[in-house]
């Protein structure tokens, strides 16, 4: 504002006047002051006025859009958790913007903030853009963002312990009977990476080694599952235990098993994670890693609360918990004759 208030020849109140509607600036002196902000791709801030005026009082809830998963806002989790923060801004005071950006974009996410629309933002997981948030996190931007802890970490972020949720999955299935366990899930994601780190732990845990065959590194979506487990039913491998990287995932893997003439538990044991509505009604009844979706959309609500009170907030890592359903009673030592077989 500053330098186009020298280059037209006016005071920095008057340039204000002028690129916020105030009439009191003369027709030609606001034309030249808009042009050369047009010039310059300057926009107002509105935002710096509202916290000025105190009048923002919405927060931006973003669920980042990936081209090659094309994860809905549908999706249950999505859901459970955006509500759970909807509910939290409420009881705060606050309005809820709801968005979508790019994955691979996330730094966009400044955007909403530096124009107005929204005091802070949420951000629905970190994607492969961990140095993008690092990067606003240094520019000042409030946000926190919704994943896993990771090292060299400048923003803040909420969200489970998911290495122990991976630890509690695959141990599970081990004390089931379970030799034979896959993993799925992309982890290239921040908190499926962590989950598999779990699982391999629970393997070296008890002295054994994951084969690496069953380590499916697969995005959550159902026809990328379907195809990927029939090929890998297709060739014999032994199969005993799935751990899913979440709940749709295990079901789309429960499906597949089905089609193959699997049965689950009896050849197959299956654990999911998030533990959605929806997996306490399947069949088989779900066994999953509970995330504590009421208690997470309260922690990412009071640490945007914290920022915008001129607080640094500590990120957050909330317990994670077994729920144990109908899909992964004792694996039977007659399964692995099935699994051999392909039959």
């Amino acid at each position: 504002m500053a330098d186009i208030a020298r280059l037209v020849g006016v005071s920095i109140a008057t340039v204000s006047r002028a690129l916020s509607g105030n009439r009191g600036v003369g027709a030609e002196t606001r034309a030249r002051i808009e042009a050369l902000a047009r010039s310059l791709n300057y926009a107002v801030n509105v935002g710096a006025q509202n916290l000025r005026l105190k009048q923002n009082h919405t927060v931006a809830v973003i669920v980042p859009f990936d081209a090659i998963s094309r994860e809905h806002l549908s999706d249950p989790f999505f859901l459970s958790l955006i509500g759970s923060i909807a509910d939290a801004l409420t009881h705060s005071g606050y309005d809820m913007l709801l968005s979508r950006i790019d994955s691979e974009r996330l730094d966009l996410a400044a955007h909403t903030i530096e124009t107005g629309r929204a005091a802070a933002a949420i951000l629905i997981g970190q994607w492969h853009s961990h140095d993008q948030l690092n990067a606003m996190a240094q520019r000042g931007v409030p946000f926190v963002v919704w994943g896993g802890h990771m090292a060299r970490q400048l923003y803040v972020t909420v969200g489970t312990d998911n290495l122990h949720g991976g630890h509690l999955a695959a141990t599970h299935l081990l004390d089931q009977g379970a030799r034979h366990i896959a993993f799925v899930g992309d982890p290239g994601l921040p908190e499926i990476a962590q989950r598999r780190a779990g699982y391999l732990r629970a393997h070296q845990d008890r002295g054994l080694e994951a084969d690496p065959r069953l380590m499916r590194t697969l995005p959550f979506l159902s026809e990328r599952i379907h195809a990927d487990l029939e090929a890998l039913l297709a060739t014999g491998t032994l199969l005993d235990g799935i751990v899913a990287g979440s709940d749709l995932c295990a079901m789309s893997a429960i499906n597949t098993l089905r089609r193959a003439g699997r049965r689950v538990p009896g050849d197959v044991a299956v654990v999911g994670y998030d533990d959605i509505e929806l997996a306490a009604h399947f069949n088989p009844a779900l066994t999953t890693v509970r995330q504590p979706i009421a208690q997470a959309g309260r922690a990412l609500v009071d640490s945007v609360m914290a920022m915008l009170a001129g607080h640094r907030p500590a990120s957050v890592i909330l317990p994670t918990e077994l729920v144990q359903r109908e899909s992964s009673r004792p694996v039977r030592a007659s399964s692995l004759g099935r699994a051999k077989t392909g039959r």
